[in-house]
Parts: C-alpha cells; structure tokens; sequence
C-alpha cells in the first residue's frame, strides 16, 4: 500500500515504464490528487488504464455522483469513455487496453462510471472468461521500457523540444479514433455487443434531442419514450468517448435536429455546465436553439418525469427560438 492517490499513480507510471501492463482505480477526491501525475503518465506516452468513480467533490461531501471530477481532467492527455451501466463498464475496460496499448496511440485511458448508481448496485453482465479475453487482448507488448540492461532515461527535461512532444501526443490522440472504432468494431464481432464513439437514440425523425453521458442516460432514455408517446418527436445522443473529443460523429447526429439539450452532471461556476459549452461551440452556425439543463449534481435524484419536463421546455423554447438558457433542475 502506499499513503495518497499521488502515490497510486506515481506508482502506476513507474510500472507501466518498466513494461507491466498497469491497472489502477480512483474516484472524486483521489483522482484530483492525482491530477498532476496523470499529465505525467500521458506526456510519457504510458498506456495506463484507470477506472474512476465519479462522486461529487467536497466540499460539502457526498457520496453520491456527478461529473465534475472526470471532466476536470479531459486536458489531461488521457483518453476519456464514459458508460451508462455495468456491461459498458467492463466491456470498456478490456477495450481499452487494446486501444492504449497500440502503438499508434499510446495513451492512458480513463473508463468513468457513476458512483453509487453503478458502484453500489448489482447488475448482471456478459463477462467474457479467460480464454476470450487473452484471444482478444494479446500479451502486451511495449515499444520501449526501462531496462537494467538497456540503460535509457524517461521524462526528462527538453526545453526546446518540448512543443514537438505535445505534438506527438495530440497526433497519437487523433491516431486513437480510428483505433478506437477498429477496436469497437473488433469487440462487436467476437462478442456481439456494439460499440460507437456516440450512440443515436430514436433519432431517425426527431426534431428535438437531448445530448448526455453516464447512467443518467438511461433515465433519459425512458423520458424520450414518454414523451414519443405523447406525440414529441424527441431523440437521444450519448457521449462514450469523450476523449478524443467524437466532432464529427456529434455534428452529423445533431445536424437535422432543431432544437438540443444538453444534460450536464457537472457544474463550473461562473462557466456553466461544461459539456453544454462543447456542444455550443460545436453547432456554432447552424442556428440551432442549444440550452442547458443542470441537474444531478451530488447524486440529487432526476426521475423520468423531470427529464419529460426538461423535453417539454426544450420544445417550447425551440418553438420560441429561445437559446442559449441554462435552468437548473432542482428537486
């Protein structure tokens, strides 16, 4: 054991360095301990892969989730997937190594869950045994490590040269989209679960759509068939890889629909809800009615019925023309 998250991961870097395929977990506060090594792990190009809890952060304290934790590190050089139940979870994490460890990428990767919602509940999943997995992720193979024999320095300084070093690391970062859908398309074939970078939710007709990540979007999910029911053609977008940030993929769900809203689980104060801010920039031009609805936050409960609420007002300020409104959901 060691004494902090700033440990865990200076240790998870040194592992990883010495060639072992590295594995590691943290949530909330601990993975914001962690935040200046995580720069580190992926500046050294280091294939890590981490499982973070998303919680609230303190203070006050809750046990309970949002996004604020992740989303605080989507600069951080790590790639980013978020998922909305336990079948995602380890799906997720055994793509990831995949993906981190080829080396056209060499990235770390950090697979989010929500804290309490899939933490600490039960759910049946499809694990693949032993056999499979090694079929699919074969032994790892470093490009370089530390050696004894082979004596070589890692992270050391470069003053000039350091830009060419960013630049290798965003080149691996847009390397990793097509690795990443090769990877999905890989897993889907061999274990009949798909995968994409976004998933469409009744988006073939809709007029309206919410935009959301994590397992609030199954809650979503039930709100938008309520509310076809009704007669509202409403649709879905979920986020999964975060980072790289899916540009096209989002632009091309959003382009024929009106009216958007985005679901953010997060808070930056005096900036707003931080995936809104994505999605605004990314529908700059397009005249689109985009708000945001903040909600969630700490873990407070949003039941079907505020989601329904939340696809009502979206319609009536598409209706209005009304963009660029940030409503808090409160209970």
């Amino acid at each position: 054991d060691v004494e902090s998250e700033h440990s865990v991961m200076s240790a998870a870097v040194a592992s990883e360095a010495t060639g072992v395929r590295t594995f590691t977990a943290t949530s909330s506060q601990g993975l914001l301990l962690m935040h200046e090594i995580l720069y580190i792990a992926s500046g050294m190009r280091l294939p890590v892969v981490m499982i973070n809890v998303s919680r609230g952060l303190s203070a006050p304290i809750t046990l309970w989730s949002d996004h604020n934790d992740i989303l605080d590190q989507r600069d951080s050089g790590w790639m980013i997937f978020f998922t909305e139940n336990n079948q995602e979870v380890i799906d997720l994490t055994l793509q990831a190594f995949k993906i981190s460890e080829n080396h056209k990428v060499l990235l770390p990767c950090i697979v989010n869950l929500d804290g309490f919602i899939l933490s600490y509940t039960k759910e049946p999943v499809e694990a693949p045994n032993q056999k499979q997995v090694d079929k699919f992720l074969p032994k790892y193979k470093p490009l370089t490590y530390l050696d004894p024999k082979k004596p070589m320095n890692l992270g050391v300084p470069v003053m000039e040269g350091y830009m060419e070093f960013r630049l290798q690391q965003q080149a691996a970062m847009e390397n990793a989209r097509e690795v990443i859908k090769k990877t999905f398309k890989e897993w889907e074939k061999k274990f009949g679960r798909k995968y994409d970078v976004i998933e469409k939710f009744m988006m073939d007709d809709a007029v309206i759509a919410l935009v959301s990540v994590g397992a609030m979007t199954s809650t979503a999910k039930a709100a938008v068939v309520e509310a076809r029911k009704k007669g509202i053609k409403a649709g879905l977008v979920k986020i999964i890889v975060y980072r790289p940030f899916p540009f096209k993929e989002l632009e091309d769900a959003l382009n024929d629909v009106v009216g958007i809203g985005v679901c953010d689980q997060n808070l930056a104060p005096g900036y707003g809800g931080i995936l809104y801010h994505d999605i605004r920039s990314l529908m700059y031009g397009y005249k689109r009615v985009i708000n945001d609805y903040i909600l969630g936050l700490g873990g407070q409960q949003a039941p079907k019925e505020k989601y329904v609420e939340i696809i009502e007002d979206l319609l009536e300020c598409t209706g209005k023309g009304e963009s660029g409104k940030v409503k808090y959901i409160v209970d």
